[in-house]
């Protein structure tokens, strides 16, 4: 039978090592050194044999790479070792884990970890705030077992983990875990682009879209496909697969579910209580889960997210190949590898478009719209002072960059910018994203910053955004 009494005997015994260990503390000796081994999803590092808590180094580093969201399509993903999802780390409870973070010289943006597995302020963020070409150095106690979410937590923070910065740490109990015959990471993420799904070519992030909670990517491992086809997960019928599966988010929950298969186990949210024969769980953003269970019956399964339209409309979609002998009393049906191809992108709309916001009557009005404007999309990074952050974000407070070009400050509102830029004196290297604001909003936006912390009071109209928009598509 499928839950066979030595399954449950087994991950009895996991659960017994989970709860006798989950006290949030350890009185283990540590001894010994050894460095982390990180893996790439979907591998995982082997499990831990060691009896005892030991001094874990962990080197990380975070990149800025552009690489394959979709066929056709392309994306500069801020990294965790140079993949989305983060690299895969695992330790034992009780292990003092001292982690490196490096962040490349070739970055643009500073970055930092929030390791959930964290006992502390921050996860490890304060500690770990690093600019490019730096290391920071921390240290913590891992003192719960379970498997957590890292992600980067530097300001803003939903762009840095939606740009792919999140990733998984296990923390093994003391009595280790039962064996299995699989092991496989998975992680959900999404992406908001400005444009629209399938639309090909280097794809910016849209803040706008993010904010709306309206990802026009929600993928597996990174990219749609990354677990499909060739780099379909593989198993052999009357196996034991166990599935770390994590959400990176940053927004959406996802509903995880096998396709023809039954969970024998799901440890929710990656805790110390365990669920048998489940069809689906829940997992956060920022959450994780644990799930196992024995292949009795080859083909091709299909891992999804069961807010369904994401699964076959938007890449939360992989495979799990399975091989081995028929069984005829199991399911009797014609097994074939053929695959139920996803139906594509296109979507469907019905029904008239929503009105457009009323122009604003005059600059006092402008004013109070760009207000709030600026306080949803831009005070994360340039802070409701207006003073931005000393080395990654600049000030726009007294700034004689902004005020000195009104049509320059447009094109950076509208287009984005990457690159060194002098502001007051100081040389700041960084990246601002397009916002994807309309002629009124980045108007109404810019208006309200010249108007405060001492700037030039220009009032910015609909109608000079949009010139400046014109002469960007003329010089296409």
């Amino acid at each position: 039978m499928k839950r066979a009494a030595l399954m449950c005997s087994l991950f009895a015994m996991l659960c017994c090592g989970l709860a006798a260990a989950g006290c949030g503390s350890s009185s283990e000796k540590v001894s010994g050194q050894e460095d982390a081994v990180l893996t790439s999803a979907p591998n995982v590092p082997p499990p831990i044999t060691r009896h005892h808590p030991t001094k874990v180094v962990v080197k990380l580093d975070t990149r800025e790479v552009t690489k394959r969201l979709a066929d056709g399509v392309t994306y500069t993903f801020w990294t965790f070792g140079g993949s989305v999802p983060g690299k895969f780390i695992r330790v034992r409870e009780g292990d003092m884990v001292e982690f490196h973070l490096s962040n490349d010289p070739s970055s643009k943006m500073p970055h930092n970890i929030d390791l959930h597995a964290v006992t502390g302020p921050g996860g490890g963020a304060a500690s770990s705030f690093t600019a490019p070409g730096h290391t920071s150095t921390f240290s913590f106690q891992a003192l719960n077992p379970g498997l957590f979410v890292y992600h980067c937590a530097t300001a803003p923070v939903g762009m840095h983990v939606g740009n792919g910065m999140s990733g998984l740490i296990l923390v093994e109990p003391k009595a280790g875990m039962p064996k299995v015959d699989h092991e496989y990471y998975v992680q959900q993420t999404e992406f908001y682009t400005a444009g629209r799904n399938g639309e090909p070519g280097l794809q910016p992030f849209s803040m706008e879209k993010a904010i709306r909670e309206q990802p026009e990517y929600v993928v597996f491992n990174g990219s749609v496909g990354a677990v499909s086809g060739d780099n379909a997960l593989k198993a052999k019928v009357g196996e034991t697969v166990r599935l770390f599966v994590g959400n990176g988010g940053p927004n959406l929950v996802s509903s995880f579910h096998v396709i023809g298969e039954i969970f024998d186990n799901v440890f929710g949210e990656a805790g110390t209580t365990v669920t048998h024969n489940v069809q689906t769980t829940l997992v956060p953003p920022g959450g994780a889960t644990i799930v196992e269970f024995k292949t009795q019956v080859p083909g091709t399964y299909l891992m999804v997210d069961h807010a369904i339209f994401r699964a076959f409309n938007q890449g939360a979609l992989g495979m799990i190949k399975v091989e081995g002998p028929e069984d005829k009393q199991v399911y009797s049906g014609k097994q074939n590898d053929e695959v139920y191809h996803p139906e594509g992108a296109t979507i469907q709309t019905l029904g008239a478009v929503a009105p457009a916001e009323a122009p604003a009557k005059d600059k006092a009005e402008r004013i109070e719209r760009g207000k709030v404007t600026f306080n949803t999309i831009c005070a994360a990074c340039h802070q409701s002072s207006g003073l931005g952050i000393p080395g990654a974000f600049p000030p726009l407070a007294h700034s004689d960059f902004l005020n000195a070009d009104k049509p320059r400050a447009i094109g950076i509102v509208l287009f984005g910018h990457s690159g060194p830029i002098t502001v007051n004196g100081a040389q700041i290297n960084s990246a601002m994203p397009a916002l994807g604001l309309t002629d009124e909003q980045a108007a109404n936006s810019l208006t309200y910053v010249y108007s405060q912390w001492g700037n030039a009071g220009h009032e910015v109209t609909p109608a000079e955004v949009a010139a400046v928009r014109a002469q960007n598509r003329a010089k296409k």
